[in-house]
């Protein structure tokens, strides 16, 4: 096929040889089959921020990093350089994890180059050597469906473990390949240690496979693993080889209401100790 404008200058650069078809169409990015010599991989081609139907919400650009000063104070304050600076650090993010996560043994696809805002990555494919499907396109028995949770929820462990929540996992992120499941999709993942939001997210992600393989598996509706992961990070006990149960018993503690009353009550002394000292300026 003709290759697509954006992807010209990888064939310019020699990254890619020529472009085989289109793969998908997402909601942030158009992704091609291209191949690279003897091999056939994808490149993911992020849509402009005015095309994207994924809003970046500011709880998955939270403390992320940026090279300076100036590019932080032109994205807060909306400039153009600004619009430009985040939505090339929102790109990078995603480059920035499958790196990270590769690295630490977490079922991604192996990235290969990022240029001119399209990524380089490995092609996931089935058994067949074709591309693979996402899990939600996948019928499963009752005993793949408990297999197949059963590695991701030790792959979140695995990615938590690396200091990265997706955020936005679910069986539209996931690829079946032929060694099993493959998550993709990684330009909304947080750090877990310095996004305030990263628990909720981490809970979320869990909580949707929970839901999608308890369709076929009804007994995997009544674990908790998401919350029995969490309760293990902010223990500092989590690890990639630890045993979960599923289970988790919620601590219930006795509210002290008349703590609350006093806090209350003095919250309200300190307001009106404030407008005093205002009207007293005046």
């Amino acid at each position: 096929m003709k290759p697509p404008k954006r992807l010209q200058s990888l064939i310019e650069e020699g990254l890619i040889d020529s472009v085989v078809r289109q793969l998908m169409s997402g909601k942030e990015a158009l992704v091609y089959v291209v191949r690279c010599g003897e091999d056939t991989r994808c490149a993911k081609v992020y849509k402009e921020a005015t095309q994207r139907s994924f809003r970046q919400a500011v709880d998955y650009t939270e403390n992320r990093k940026v090279k300076n000063t100036r590019q932080a104070r032109a994205m807060a304050k909306g400039t153009r350089f600004g619009r430009a600076s985040q939505e090339a650090a929102w790109q990078s993010a995603e480059v920035d994890a499958l790196y990270r996560l590769a690295a630490a043994g977490v079922c991604v696809p192996k990235p290969y180059n990022f240029h001119d805002g399209v990524l380089l990555m490995e092609l996931v494919t089935d058994e067949h050597g074709d591309a693979a499907p996402r899990l939600n396109d996948v019928e499963l028995s009752p005993a793949n469906a408990r297999m197949h949770h059963a590695t991701l929820v030790a792959e979140v462990v695995r990615m938590l473990s690396a200091g990265v929540v997706h955020g936005d996992l679910s069986e539209f992120n996931i690829l079946l390949g032929h060694s099993g499941p493959v998550i993709i999709d990684l330009p909304q993942a947080v750090d877990a240690a310095g996004n305030n939001h990263a628990q909720r997210m981490l809970l979320r992600d869990v909580a949707n496979l929970r839901a999608f393989f308890g369709r076929f598996a009804p007994e995997l509706l009544e674990t908790e693993f998401g919350p029995e992961i969490w309760d293990l990070y902010e223990r500092g006990l989590l690890h990639p080889e630890i045993a979960l149960t599923g289970l988790f018993k919620r601590k219930l503690t006795e509210v002290d209401l008349g703590g609350v009353m006093r806090e209350i009550d003095d919250s309200r002394a300190d307001e009106a100790a404030r407008r005093l000292r205002l009207q007293a300026a005046r």
